[in-house]
C-alpha cells in the first residue's frame, strides 16, 4: 500500500496525506499543497517505473514530457480535472492534478434491481448527454479514455456536474496495437465496462461509448455488467427484461452502444448525441428495431476504418511497444493521410524536447492548413515559443546563481524551468553540482550559526540556518532552528522589559536602544515598535524641554554678568575721581555737575 509515502513532501510543496490505491499504471495519492495559504488538496499520480536502466529512463522521460502536453489540453474542458504540474524527482515521475470535491457515480447507481434506486429514463438520458459531451471533446483531442467506469465519473459537489477523471498516468507497457492485453492487468472495477476489442489492442473511439452504455444500462436496470448474460451465438449482451422501464427507442440506442463488434456500434459520441436529440420524433411506445445502425448514421462511411474522418483526426502519439497514456488513454495509429501529419507533429515535439526549436517549428508549420491537426499545430508553436523563452530565462538565472556560488538559489530557481527535456537536462547538471557544493556550505553555515548563538545573537544565527535549503537541512538544522527561534523570542522579551525599566527612570535614550534590538520576526515586535514610537516622542519632548531650560539659564547668567559689569564701572570711576590731582576740591564737588559731565561724554 506504500504507506511510507504518507507525510512525504514532493518538490518541497506537495505533502502526501492519503493513499488512493495502486493500479496498472502506478500509485495514486491525495496530497495538500503546503505552498498555498489554504493548503488545497490535489491528486498526485506516481508513474510505475519497471527499470533503472539509463536508456529506459531517457525514453520514459521523453514520452512523459511529450504526452503530458495532451493532458494540459484536456484540462481546458470544464468537466475534466486540470493538470497542475508534472515533474521528476529521484528518477520517479509524478503528475499533479486538480482534486474534484464530490462523490463517484458508484454511490448513485442501483445494485441488484433495487426498485427504489433505479434511474428513470430522463435521468439516464441526462447522464448520457453529460458524459458524451465530455467524450466528444476528449476524442477531438486525439485520445481515448479507455477506462470509463462509475468510479471515474465524479458528481462535483459545487455544481452537481459530472466530471470525467483519471487522465493523469503514463505507464510503460509491452503491448501495442496488435498485442493482447492480459486480463490480470485490468483493475477489477474496470471489468465488464471494457469492450472486447480493448483486450486485443484494437481500441477505438467508440470503445468509450461501449463503457458508457454499460453504465447507463446499470442505472436503468440495476444489474452490473458482470451480472448480465451473453448470447452464446452472437456474443451480444442480454440486458433488457420485461420489467425494465425503458422505451424501445432508448433501449435501441443503448443496445447499439454496447454491440460486441465496434464496427456495428455508434461510430462517435456525436452520433449518439444526435440519436438522443431525435428521440422526440418517435412515439415512446413505438417498437423501433435499431433505428440507428452504423450505416444509417454514416451512410457514406466505407467499411475500411482507416478512411474514417474521426480516425484521421485522432492524434498518433504512441507507436507499438511504446508508452500508453494511463488508464489506457490511447493515441490512435492509422494508415490514413492524417497519420503522416499527426506523426509529423509528434516528430516536431521530439525535436522541441531534444533542443532544436527551429526544426520543431519548421515541422509543425509544414502541416497543411486543411489538416485536422492544423489548429493544434499552430497553437503548439505559440506555446513552444513562450515556454522556450521562459526556460531560457530561468536557466540563465540558475546559471548566474551557480557562477556566483549561490548554491541555495540554484536549487530554488531550478524547479521554475519548464518541462522541456533539453533545458531540464542542462539545469539538472547545475543542480547536482550545487547540491554537492551545498553540502560543504551547510557545515560552514551551521558552524557560523553556532558561533553567533554562543554570543546570544540568535537573530544572526537563524539567518545563517535559513540559508540552508530545506531539501538539504538535516534534523540537527531543523532542531536548531526551533531552538534558536525560541531563544530569540525570549531575548526579545528581555529587551522589551529592559526598555520598560529605562522608561520608568525617564531614560528614554536607553529605552530606545533596547527596543531597536527586538527582531522583527518575534511575537513582541509589534509591541516594541509601538513603544519605540512612544519613547522616541518622549525623548524629543524631553530634549526640547532641556534645551529651553538651558537657554533660559544662559540668559539669566548673561543678565547677571551685565549687572555686575555696570556696578564695577561705577565704582572704578568714583575711585578715580576721589584720587585725582585735579584742582577741583571736594568742596567744589557737586553731583549735578558730574552727571552732566558724564552725559556730555
Amino acid at each position: 500500500m506504500n504507506h511510507h509515502m504518507i507525510g512525504k513532501v514532493l518538490q518541497a510543496r506537495y505533502q502526501i496525506v492519503q493513499n488512493l490505491g495502486a493500479g496498472v499504471f502506478g500509485q495514486t495519492y491525495i496530497a495538500v499543497d503546503i505552498d498555498q495559504p489554504q493548503n488545497p488538496k490535489c491528486v498526485v499520480k506516481q508513474l510505475k517505473v519497471t527499470s533503472s536502466q539509463p536508456s529506459y529512463l531517457d525514453t520514459l522521460r521523453l514520452r512523459f514530457l511529450t504526452e503530458t502536453e495532451t493532458l494540459k489540453h484536456l484540462g481546458h474542458h470544464n468537466q475534466i480535472p486540470q493538470l497542475v504540474t508534472c515533474f521528476e524527482e529521484n528518477e520517479r515521475f509524478y503528475l499533479v492534478q486538480e482534486f474534484i470535491e464530490g462523490h463517484a457515480l458508484t454511490a448513485e447507481l442501483p445494485i441488484n434491481r433495487n426498485p427504489g434506486y433505479l434511474w428513470n429514463e430522463s435521468e439516464v438520458i441526462q447522464l448520457l448527454q453529460d458524459v458524451l459531451s465530455i467524450l466528444e471533446f476528449v476524442h477531438s483531442q486525439g485520445v481515448i479514455h479507455c477506462d470509463v467506469k462509475p468510479e471515474n465519473i465524479i458528481r462535483r459537489a459545487c455544481d452537481g456536474k459530472l466530471v470525467l477523471i483519471d487522465f493523469g498516468s503514463i505507464v510503460p507497457v509491452d503491448f501495442g496495437v496488435d498485442t493482447v492485453l492480459p486480463i490480470y492487468r485490468i483493475p477489477v472495477t474496470s471489468l465488464g465496462y471494457i469492450p472486447p476489442e480493448q483486450f486485443i489492442g484494437q481500441t477505438q473511439p467508440n470503445s468509450d461509448i461501449y463503457s458508457l452504455g454499460m453504465i447507463a444500462i446499470q442505472a436503468i436496470s440495476g444489474m452490473t455488467p458482470l451480472q448480465l448474460k451473453i448470447d452464446s451465438h452472437t456474443n451480444e449482451i442480454i440486458w433488457r427484461s420485461q420489467d425494465t422501464q425503458v422505451s424501445d427507442y432508448l433501449a435501441s440506442i443503448l443496445s447499439q452502444m454496447i454491440r460486441y463488434s465496434y464496427k456495428e456500434r455508434f461510430f462517435s459520441a456525436a452520433g449518439v448525441l444526435q440519436a438522443l436529440q431525435e428521440m422526440s420524433l418517435f412515439p415512446q411506445q413505438q417498437i423501433v428495431e435499431a433505428p440507428y445502425t452504423v450505416e444509417n448514421i454514416h451512410p457514406s462511411r466505407p467499411n475500411n476504418d482507416q478512411s474514417s474522418p474521426l480516425l484521421m483526426g485522432m492524434k498518433v502519439g504512441l507507436a507499438a511497444n511504446s508508452l500508453v497514456m494511463g488508464f489506457g488513454v490511447y493515441s490512435l495509429i492509422s494508415n490514413s493521410p492524417a497519420y503522416s501529419e499527426t506523426e509529423m507533429l509528434y516528430q516536431a515535439t521530439k525535436e522541441y524536447q531534444s533542443g532544436d526549436l527551429q526544426k520543431a517549428i519548421a515541422l509543425a508549420k509544414s502541416i497543411p492548413s486543411n489538416s485536422n491537426v492544423y489548429p493544434e499545430a499552430q497553437a503548439t508553436i505559440d506555446e513552444w515559443q513562450q515556454q522556450w523563452q521562459i526556460a531560457a530565462e530561468e536557466y540563465n538565472t540558475t546559471q548566474k546563481a551557480f557562477d556566483e556560488e549561490r548554491w541555495s538559489d540554484v536549487l530554488r530557481v531550478a524547479p521554475r524551468v519548464p518541462d522541456i527535456l533539453y533545458w531540464q537536462g542542462k539545469t539538472e547538471k547545475l543542480v547536482k553540482q550545487a547540491k554537492v557544493n551545498l553540502g560543504g556550505d551547510t557545515n560552514n553555515l551551521l558552524a557560523k550559526a553556532y558561533e553567533k548563538a554562543s554570543v546570544k545573537d540568535f537573530n544572526a544565527a537563524l539567518d545563517y540556518l535559513h540559508q540552508i535549503p530545506a531539501k538539504s537541512a538535516s534534523p540537527v538544522v531543523q532542531k536548531k532552528v526551533a531552538e534558536y527561534g525560541q531563544k530569540r523570542g525570549v531575548r526579545a522579551s528581555h529587551f522589551l522589559q529592559k526598555a520598560y525599566n529605562k522608561a520608568e527612570s525617564r531614560d528614554f535614550d536607553g529605552a530606545v536602544k533596547f527596543l531597536k534590538q527586538v527582531p522583527s520576526s518575534t511575537p513582541v515586535y509589534a509591541t516594541a515598535q509601538a513603544k519605540l514610537i512612544e519613547y522616541t516622542q518622549k525623548q524629543r519632548l524631553l530634549a526640547a524641554k532641556s534645551s529651553s531650560l538651558d537657554i533660559l539659564q544662559s540668559k539669566r547668567t548673561k543678565e547677571e554678568e551685565d549687572q555686575t559689569g555696570r556696578s564695577q564701572v561705577s565704582t572704578n570711576m568714583t575711585d578715580s575721581f576721589i584720587s585725582s590731582d585735579s584742582a577741583t576740591s571736594l568742596k567744589d564737588f557737586q553731583p549735578g555737575n558730574y552727571l552732566r559731565e558724564v552725559n556730555i561724554h
